[in-house]
């Protein structure tokens, strides 16, 4: 972990400290440790991270314009972060943004957009989003939106209008990743049928593991290796197992599912911290990744299938992303 860069796809503490304490950092002091949230600066060097996908999420019952100004503010939130702590966090773009923040020992921010209700039906406030510095849009949230079926609610659309299949299209052009988690199972395949870039799932798992309706089924996984995809196992128990509780070994289960079905290229991990009340046993904030990789290890995996979980696959799919939007100018 001191040689290669692990990369989580998704932490809510932008969520986390917009409710807790208003975005105000003076009132989070996570140079000191913050018992209040999973993510704090010695904890994440504990952890080894990286670089972090910190997610611009927003309630998804706003109304348009209420959700396209609470995203603002949760961008603003990162972007400050970086500010803050300028020795710790630097903000990323790109892979090599992302390489080159690592080799000079800080941890890479890239933003995340939690629901395609941030854009307000909107594809010039997705292009503004973009300018910012977003770097995926999750589809849809745990509701319906007028251009894309939830996992978590009525199906509406068969997957995606119109309007979806042009937000599709214009994420590709704009180098950001559709983010398919959150999404039916409709609107992961109607999204692999046209996007030319590869797409991820920021914190999923298998549902052949865990039979809930947030989870990838196996057909969806098996199209991920033709895509040059990746899909992020979480940490999130009620997606891990039909038990109350989960450890260490359901992640790894549900990550040896993945790379069985889709082939070890297109698994990473985004874990969910601070966006979940429960976590599994031994993964209770961001300073337990090694425990994971040590059970990969554990299970055998060669130590450059363990590179590419931890980021190389993800770093990857970046990179695509980036190259395909290059060509479409």
């Amino acid at each position: 972990m001191r040689d290669e860069i692990l990369v989580d796809g998704h932490n809510d503490l932008p969520f986390a400290a917009r409710t807790q304490v208003g975005h105000d950092l003076s009132r989070l002091d996570l140079a000191a440790g913050r018992q209040s949230v999973r993510t704090d600066i010695p904890r994440l060097r504990a952890g080894g991270l990286g670089a972090q996908f910190w997610s611009a999420y927003v309630p998804d019952d706003l109304a348009p314009g209420a959700a396209v100004v609470a995203t603002l503010e949760q961008i603003d939130f990162i972007r400050r972060l970086a500010e803050t702590y300028p020795s710790t966090f630097a903000l990323a773009r790109t892979a090599a943004d992302v390489r080159r923040t690592f080799a000079a020992g800080r941890i890479a921010g890239l933003i995340g957009l939690e629901g395609g209700h941030s854009i307000g039906n909107s594809l010039a406030v997705l292009r503004m989003f973009a300018a910012l510095g977003a770097r995926y849009l999750t589809l849809t949230h745990n509701a319906t939106t007028n251009w894309a079926d939830s996992a978590t609610d009525v199906a509406v659309h068969d997957g995606l209008t119109s309007f979806g299949l042009e937000v599709v299209a214009e994420l590709n052009a704009l180098g950001m990743l559709v983010d398919l988690s959150h999404v039916a199972a409709t609107t992961m395949h109607a999204a692999l049928d046209v996007s030319v870039a590869p797409v991820i799932f920021s914190h999923s798992c298998c549902r052949a593991v865990c039979d809930v309706p947030r989870n990838v089924p196996d057909d969806v996984l098996r199209r991920l290796t033709g895509n040059g995809g990746v899909v992020m196992i979480s940490f999130v128990p009620g997606f891990l197992t039909a038990d109350r509780t989960a450890g260490v070994a359901d992640v790894a289960d549900h990550i040896d599912h993945a790379c069985a079905t889709a082939g070890v290229d297109c698994v990473g991990i985004g874990s969910d911290f601070d966006g979940c009340s429960t976590l599994p046993d031994g993964l209770e904030d961001v300073g337990t990744y090694p425990v994971l990789l040590a059970e990969l290890l554990r299970r055998g995996y060669e130590e450059a299938d363990v590179v590419k979980i931890m980021g190389g696959n993800i770093l990857r799919v970046l990179e695509a992303a980036e190259r395909i939007a290059s060509s479409d100018r």
